[in-house]
C-alpha cells in the first residue's frame, strides 16, 4: 500500500463517522490554538516590556544607594555632589549626562479632582538623559532651577485625570499637597515600565522639590541617571562612575555601597522573566494537546475495534502489518493534522481578539503570533497524533486473520 492509497483510505474512513471524527478533532483544535494564543501573548508581554524598558531613555545607567547583591555597613547616601562629579570628562569621558533625582509620592489636586502621583525633582539634563520629549509647553530651565519656581510639567494620564483632557493644560494651576503649582507643559506618552507608569508623573525644579516637598538632608538624592555616549560606552561608563563612587566614598575592595544598573541589564531581566512566564504558558496549554492525543488514540481504538472483521479480510487477502500499521497511522496523523490547521487558525483569532481588546482600553500590549509558535505547535500536534496513533495502529496490524475473521 502506498501513502497516497492511505490518506484516501484515511479519509474515506474518517468521513464515515462525520460527528465522533470532529469531536476528537476538537480536541486538537483546542490544543494548538491554546499553545498559539499562549505563546503570542507571552512574545507580546515580552515586547511590551522591552519597549518600555526602552523608551526611557538611551544608552541609561541607574545609580541607587546600596549594595542590592551583599551587605554593607556604613552606607552612604548619593548626593548632587556625587553627580556633578560623574560630569568631570577627565575621570568619567564615557558619560554624556547626568541627571540627579528626588523623588516621593504626594497628593494632587485640582478643582475638586484628587489623586496621587509620582513626584520628581529634576534638574534640565533630566529631558535628554530620559529622553522625554513634550506634546506642549517647555521643559524645566536653569533659571526654573535657581529660582525654585513654583512649575511642573505632568504626564498624560495625570493630565487627563486632574483635567479631563491632556492637550491645553498648559496654564493651569494645581495643588501638591496643598501648595499652588503653574503648569508649563504636558510630557509624552511613555506607558507603563519598570518603575510604574512613566505617565502619572510631575516634574519639577529639583531646588523647589527639595525646599518645598522633598526634603533630603546634605544634597541627598534618590537615584543618578547618567546616559552614555554611545550604546558601546555602557559598560566603560559604569566602570567610571563606579570607580569615581568608590573614591568619593572611601569603599573598601568588593564593599560598594552603591548599585550601578545599565539599561541592559533591566532588559536582560525582563527578558528572562518574561521567557520563562512564556514557556511556563506554552506548558500548560499543550496540557490540552495531551488531553487531545488521548482522544485520538481512544478514537482509534474504538475504529480498531470495530473494523476487527474488516482488518482480518485485508490480512486473509495478503495486507501485510505494514500496510495495516500505516492505514491507522495515516488516520491518527490526519485527524491530528486537520486539528493543527484549524488550531492555526483559532489561535491566531484569539490572539488578534485580545490584542483588540488591550487596544480599546488603552493597554499597549499586541500578542504577536510568530511562525516558530506556529511550526511548534503543528509539529507538537503531528506528533501526538502518531504518538498516539501507535498503539491502536500496532494493535490493529498484529490482529491474526482468523481470529478477527470470527469475531462478532
Amino acid at each position: 500500500m502506498n501513502f497516497g492509497q492511505a490518506f484516501i483510505e484515511a479519509l474515506e474512513s474518517l468521513g464515515g463517522n462525520k460527528l465522533r471524527t470532529g469531536l476528537t478533532v476538537l480536541g486538537i483544535v483546542i490544543g494548538v490554538a491554546a499553545v498559539i494564543a499562549m505563546l503570542a501573548a507571552g512574545t507580546g508581554a515580552q515586547n511590551t516590556i522591552t519597549s518600555s524598558i526602552s523608551g526611557i531613555g538611551t544608552n541609561l545607567l541607574f545609580v541607587f544607594r546600596g549594595n542590592l547583591t551583599e551587605r554593607v555597613r556604613n552606607v552612604k547616601p548619593l548626593t548632587q555632589q556625587d553627580a556633578l562629579a560623574f560630569t568631570d570628562q577627565f575621570s568619567a569621558p564615557s558619560v554624556a549626562g547626568v541627571a540627579p533625582v528626588i523623588q516621593r509620592t504626594l497628593e494632587i489636586t485640582f478643582s475638586g479632582e484628587r489623586t496621587t502621583a509620582t513626584v520628581s525633582g529634576v534638574t534640565p539634563e533630566y529631558q535628554t538623559v530620559r529622553n522625554y520629549a513634550l506634546t506642549e509647553g517647555d521643559f524645566i530651565t536653569q533659571e526654573n532651577l535657581l529660582g525654585q519656581a513654583s512649575v511642573v510639567l505632568v504626564g498624560p494620564e495625570l493630565a487627563d485625570k486632574l483635567f479631563k483632557r491632556h492637550v491645553g493644560v498648559t496654564g493651569e494651576t494645581l495643588r501638591i499637597e496643598g501648595q499652588p503649582f503653574r503648569v508649563i507643559g504636558v510630557l509624552e506618552s511613555k506607558g507603563g515600565g519598570s518603575f510604574g507608569s512613566q505617565d502619572n508623573v510631575i516634574l519639577m525644579p529639583l531646588t523647589t522639590a527639595q525646599a518645598r516637598l522633598i526634603r533630603r538632608a546634605s544634597g541627598q538624592v534618590d537615584v543618578i541617571f547618567i546616559q552614555a555616549i554611545n550604546a558601546d560606552a555602557v559598560k566603560l561608563a559604569a566602570q567610571e562612575v563606579s570607580d569615581i563612587l568608590r573614591t568619593r566614598h572611601r569603599t573598601a575592595l568588593g564593599a560598594d555601597d552603591f548599585t550601578v544598573f545599565t539599561q541592559q541589564d533591566f532588559l536582560a531581566t525582563a527578558q528572562t522573566i518574561t521567557g520563562v512566564l512564556t514557556i511556563f504558558l506554552g506548558g500548560v496549554a499543550a496540557i490540552s494537546l495531551l488531553v487531545g492525543g488521548i482522544g485520538i488514540m481512544n478514537i482509534m481504538l474504538v475504529s480498531v475495534t470495530e473494523r476487527t472483521r474488516e482488518i482480518g479480510l485485508r490480512k486473509a487477502l495478503g495486507a501485510r502489518k505494514r500496510d495495516i500499521l500505516i492505514q491507522f497511522l495515516t488516520e491518527s496523523a490526519l485527524l491530528s493534522l486537520l486539528g493543527g490547521v484549524l488550531g492555526i487558525g483559532l489561535g491566531w483569532l484569539i490572539a488578534y481578539v485580545v490584542g483588540e481588546v488591550a487596544a480599546a482600553n488603552n493597554t499597549p500590549f499586541v500578542p504577536v503570533v510568530g511562525i516558530d509558535a506556529i511550526l511548534l505547535a503543528t509539529l507538537f500536534s503531528t506528533v501526538v497524533g502518531l504518538f498516539f496513533g501507535i498503539y491502536p495502529a500496532n494493535r490493529a496490524a498484529n490482529l491474526e486473520p482468523v481470529e478477527a475473521l470470527r469475531s462478532d
